[in-house]
């Protein structure tokens, strides 16, 4: 009766319109009211227990700052335009290198619409001007824009790791083989259709715009290094690299790029001025930049829509971690892990019964509310079968990033859609063929454990 109520509830409420994160919390609290001993009270300290009480938590506003601050200022631009320099020159180029560019930023980023939003709405007009099918742009960007969610830093598995208690350091570390290897797979993917389709490639711009394209990306690139780097090389926690890509997105867009802020578009050295001017010029006006940014309205805004996405998705989390805590508390995932091991299924048979599963709930959810809903679900069967934590964990991401593309709650293709302009079902038609790609690549995933498990063992041990 608890378990009909719960989720009866939690769907009806869906069905109704209500936001996600009101669904889980109406539902929970209504089933503990009917059928639980504990208060009100309870309800209200769990609720901030739930953020409260999971460190790994505290290093998402940290790289949704992060994300902020890259996106407003010019790294994606540079990006592109060293991606474009790189394989431009290859058949079906800009495509290519927009795929780059949506990898490079994806390890600076952490998320997914975010990936979509900074590089389409620059390479997506610029595919059309050369030539390109818009509806083949749209599609590229909205596959490739999923990475953002796969190629570490990501959200999505922070959020996974403090729903199961699995460590975010040693997740980050899975999913960079296999968003790399996704990558790939896009790109030979273009090249392929590029040559049947006759699409064009730019001229080779040459090493020395190469190499200067280069190191105009290289501040971007360097919080890749930063990030990963310190996590990898056992320096810094997931949470404390974050809050350290936090502050260096801030000093790139505002004291490196001067994209925003007080010295927007003043240039390091101006016309006829010789360096060691320029340097002195610098050391009263970059720390004066520094104190006074905040006063900057463009700063405060892009602190401010951080701010309002963190507060969102971790009223999100708050919700589904209360749901989950419903869940625990009746005991429904033991029940339900111990009917499944019951029909004796293999191990291979549940990933495919788990796969179908988080791809329906992919058609409805947003991925960070479905992963602290099925995790403490799946994770106890997965146990019991054997299955590598950190391997179920990339198998979750990588359905997620599938629900990034699928009706109705696809985040990326309503980002797609305000970049094109164009409807909804135009972009679902965009998108359909490179979506065949990733589903093959999430068999892959599934039923491949070495390809997420290779780099977390050998740095492991």
């Amino acid at each position: 009766m608890t378990i009909a109520c719960l989720f009866i509830l939690l769907f009806l409420a869906i069905f109704l319109g209500m936001p996600i994160a009101f669904a889980l919390g109406f539902s929970s609290v209504v089933t503990i009211l009917l059928f639980s001993p504990d208060s009100l009270g309870s309800i209200a300290i769990k609720l901030f227990a739930a953020v409260s009480h999971h460190y790994t938590l505290l290093a998402i506003p940290f790289f949704i700052l992060s994300s902020a601050f890259l996106s407003t200022g010019g790294v994606a631009r540079r990006l592109i335009d060293f991606a474009t320099n790189a394989v431009g020159h290859v058949k079906g180029g800009l495509a290519m290198s927009s795929v780059m560019a949506c990898m490079l930023f994806a390890a600076v980023s952490g998320s997914s619409p975010a990936t979509v939003a900074a590089i389409g709405s620059i390479v997506i007009a610029g595919m059309v001007r050369q030539g390109y099918p818009e509806s083949y742009a749209a599609g590229v960007i909205a596959n490739a824009g999923t990475l953002g969610i796969l190629i570490p830093p990501s959200i999505v598995m922070l959020v996974y790791s403090a729903a199961t208690e699995v460590s975010a350091a040693k997740m980050f570390m899975a999913g960079l083989i296999p968003g790399l290897m996704m990558g790939g797979i896009l790109m030979v993917a273009i090249y392929i259709s590029a040559r049947i389709m006759k699409l064009p490639a730019e001229p080779f711009p040459g090493v020395g715009a190469l190499t200067r394209s280069f190191f105009k990306a290289l501040a971007g690139l360097m919080l890749i290094i930063l990030v990963l780097g310190s996590i990898y090389g056992g320096v810094a926690s997931p949470t404390e690299a974050a809050a350290i890509a936090a502050v260096y997105g801030w000093l790139v867009a505002v004291i490196g790029y001067r994209d925003i802020g007080p010295l927007k578009n003043q240039p390091w050295q101006r016309e006829g001025e010789n360096v060691f001017a320029a340097i002195g010029r610098s050391l009263w006006q970059v720390p004066l930049a520094m104190v006074t940014s905040f006063h900057n309205q463009e700063v405060r805004k892009v602190v401010l829509d951080g701010a309002k996405v963190s507060m969102m998705l971790l009223f999100i989390i708050a919700n589904a971690m209360l749901f989950a805590h419903v869940l625990t508390t009746e005991r429904i995932p033991h029940a339900i892990a111990e009917s499944i091991i019951a029909w004796g299924l293999p191990a291979w048979g549940f990933l495919i019964v788990m796969n179908l599963l988080l791809l329906a709930a992919g058609n409805f959810m947003e991925p960070s509310a479905i992963l602290l809903i099925m995790a403490p679900i799946l994770f106890p069967i997965a146990m019991q079968l054997g299955i590598d934590p950190i391997h179920l964990g990339i198998i979750m991401v990588v359905n997620m990033e599938i629900g990034m593309l699928t009706p109705p709650v696809g985040l990326n293709l309503f980002v797609t859609a305000g970049i094109t302009g164009r409807s909804i079902g135009w972009v679902i038609k965009a998108a359909l063929p490179w979506l065949c790609l990733l589903l093959g690549f999430l068999m892959v995933i599934t039923y491949v454990p070495a390809i997420s498990l290779w780099l977390p063992n050998l740095l492991s041990g």
